[in-house]
């Protein structure tokens, strides 16, 4: 058996390119390379994805450590034959060093590097393996495919400190059976070094593999099978096919390696999702993993992870009855369909591959993809007037327009520059993006339209459309009610006073009052600045002449805010009752209307309005009572409610004493 050896290329009598032209194509990418590399080793794979099965493309990343029972044969196989010169070839320091890191991307269900493995004889059809081995900047040959000119192969040698890969690789022969091949690469910088006594010029090109002929070539079947299990690759199955590129040393940009690895989980979701979502209740296009020294790192769920959740609702959206239609007027093309979703959310919390791409606690962006339903990137629209308003947007491109949008990318694939192109394709990429701010001018605001029918709505309805015109208007508002909750003290003539609903609470003889801050009204503040203390003008057993009694009254904790309890968003307000006796608590639930200084408690025509869900105590106990029995202390409680959609809810807490017979 032939022992592989390393074979570094010379400049030949034509030319050819230094590694250095080569390294530099991807150009200087905003993004880190671990993003690149998960963006374009998954377009590889799904390019890559075979037209003979319907199951889905498995696409995995593993982080691993060289084991004491093969870094031996590692240092025996991957020197052999190496420039002795480490500046010219830095993977003799990596391999010598004491532990050698390694990141493997692989894929299977694809149909892994076959044809021809020398460039010359690869006329036909079938070139995958010298189209990622041995060409640069092939045009691509998969329709409606993710990758344009293979630049994206050179993330891998860039993600690797010493340059060097190894692909392990399975593909199926002209004759139906099976055939496994391995080879490295080093793509460094190009040197001039000594060979049999003169001087030669380098390209910066290693191969490492059978050096036994005039061409190095891969190992070829039980050869490859073998070396790769010495070095401890994980084998293919006996009808497997699909590739693994071995990173040597990889990048991670100071990052722990288990950090690394739930990094690279989380940006497969971001970047991914359209491939991990399942159409009419079917299996997904792919499948994904990660793992780090044998443990696995979940890859998030899009359906279940925020705010990727809106963007596969938006997706949807496109793709059904709500979707749009977006075109270019002059020339006439269609561009492609449009879908957007906005929800209530709270803030996100920023996470690492959120701000990668410039998300970081509000989404108010649109994706971009192709056909091929890879996301090209994030594009931001206008900011809505609250931090707790959130939209998402998908844009899909039209089958007929790929080739426009793709040749508006860079190399990365993560954008659409119109400026890169001719007329007309350029006012394609422009007319999308006025079409996609266009309609989502209208998603957040009514843009002069009025529905059919309008004059047959209550104007409190009204309220759901006009409140995400308002500054502010998607805010919380003031965490108190319009009257003090509590107050049992008012003046002739002060109720309704600011024309405002007011709350109301039992008095402990069962009278109904009901106090309205403003002129002619008494606030319970207005009665401890009197009194100093918190009294009830009532008796203390029901019958009997009149006593001091301290009164129930609400604390509130802070403002409203938004959070997620499960597959709902909801508004709470902390409040504690500082009275230590038994109290029973209501919510005065109501929609404000902006600008008019009015609130809305009954439900207009065809309009939702907010609702109750439960009282939470200090334990987190949930009781979802409409009415809600306290023993007063220092304890902090929250009431928990479900906002109305596209609404300023305005959350007001009632209380009274609960007596005993």
């Amino acid at each position: 058996m032939t022992e592989p050896r390393w074979f570094s290329q010379p400049y030949p009598p034509e030319g050819a390119s230094a590694a250095e032209g080569i390294r530099n194509q991807l150009g200087r990418p905003e993004l880190d390379l671990l993003t690149i590399l998960v963006r374009e080793s998954a377009q590889n794979s799904w390019d890559a994805r075979s037209t003979t099965s319907t199951d889905p493309v498995d696409y995995r990343i593993d982080v691993s450590t060289v084991g004491p029972a093969h870094i031996g044969t590692w240092r025996d196989l991957l020197l052999a034959g190496a420039p002795a010169n480490t500046d010219e070839f830095p993977l003799r320091d990596t391999i010598r060093q004491g532990t050698v890191r390694l990141l493997s991307v692989s894929d299977r269900g694809t149909r892994g590097l076959g044809g021809p493995t020398r460039a010359n004889d690869a006329v036909g059809s079938e070139r995958d393996f010298v189209s990622f081995i041995r060409n640069i900047g092939e045009p691509r040959d998969t329709a409606l495919g993710g990758g344009t000119y293979g630049f994206g192969k050179g993330i891998f040698y860039l993600l690797s400190k010493p340059g060097t890969i190894l692909v392990h690789t399975r593909c199926r022969t002209p004759h139906g059976g099976f055939e496994t091949r391995l080879i490295g690469c080093t793509l460094w910088k190009s040197h001039v070094a000594v060979r049999n006594g003169a001087s030669r010029r380098f390209t910066g090109r290693h191969w490492w593999g059978d050096a036994s002929r005039d061409v190095i070539e891969p190992l070829i079947g039980a050869q490859a099978d073998t070396v790769a299990r010495r070095l401890g690759l994980r084998p293919f199955a006996a009808d497997e096919t699909g590739t693994t590129v071995v990173v040597i040393d990889p990048s991670l940009d100071d990052l722990q390696p288990s950090e690394a690895a739930d990094y690279l989980a989380e940006t497969i979701a971001w970047h991914l999702w359209p491939k991990m979502i399942s159409a009419d209740g079917g299996v997904p296009a792919m499948r994904f993993s990660v793992t780090c020294d044998g443990v696995d790192h979940p890859v998030p769920d899009p359906r279940e992870t925020a705010p990727l959740d809106m963007f596969v609702s938006a997706y949807e959206a496109s793709n059904g009855s709500d979707g749009r239609i977006l075109e270019c007027l002059r020339p006439k093309r269609l561009l492609g369909r449009f879908g957007a979703v906005k929800r209530i959310r709270p803030p996100l919390e920023p996470s690492r591959a959120g701000r990668m791409l410039n998300i970081e606690t509000l989404v108010h962006h649109v994706c971009l993809m192709r056909p091929a339903e890879l996301v090209v990137t994030y594009r931001p629209g206008p900011k809505p007037p609250s931090e707790n308003l959130a939209y998402a947007g998908v844009f899909r491109a039209d089958e007929s327009m790929d080739d426009v949008y793709a040749k508006a990318e860079p190399p990365t694939h993560d954008a659409w520059n119109p400026q890169s192109l001719e007329r007309p394709e350029s006012t394609f990429v422009h007319s999308t993006f006025r079409r996609i701010d266009e309609a989502l001018d209208q998603l957040l605001a009514l843009g002069g339209v009025s529905r059919p029918g309008a004059r047959n709505v209550a104007l409190g309805a009204a309220s759901t459309l006009f409140s995400g015109l308002v500054g502010g208007a998607w805010g919380v508002g003031g965490a108190t009610a319009y009257t003090k909750p509590g107050s049992t003290a008012t003046r002739s003539g002060a109720q309704e006073a600011s024309g405002r609903r007011t709350g109301t609470t039992a008095s402990p003889d069962g009278t109904a009052h009901s106090a309205t801050p403003g002129r002619g009204s008494e606030s319970a503040d207005d009665i401890r600045r009197t009194s100093g203390e918190d009294f009830d003008f009532a008796d203390t057993d029901g019958a009997g002449p009149p006593g001091r009694r301290r009164r129930p009254r609400v604390q509130y904790v802070g403002d409203p805010y938004y959070d997620d309890r499960g597959d709902l968003t909801v508004l709470v307000q902390e409040f504690r009752l500082p009275v230590t006796v038994s109290q029973r608590v209501h919510a005065d639930l109501a929609v404000a209307l902006p600008g008019v200084g009015g609130r809305e408690t009954d439900p207009p025509i065809g309009a939702q309005m907010p609702t109750l869900v439960g009282w939470e105590d200090a334990d987190g106990r949930l009781h979802t009572s409409e009415a809600c029995v306290i023993d007063g202390g220092e304890a902090v409680w929250r009431a928990v409610v479900r906002p109305a959609p596209d609404t300023m809810t305005e959350i007001g807490i009632r209380v009274e004493a609960v007596t005993t017979p």
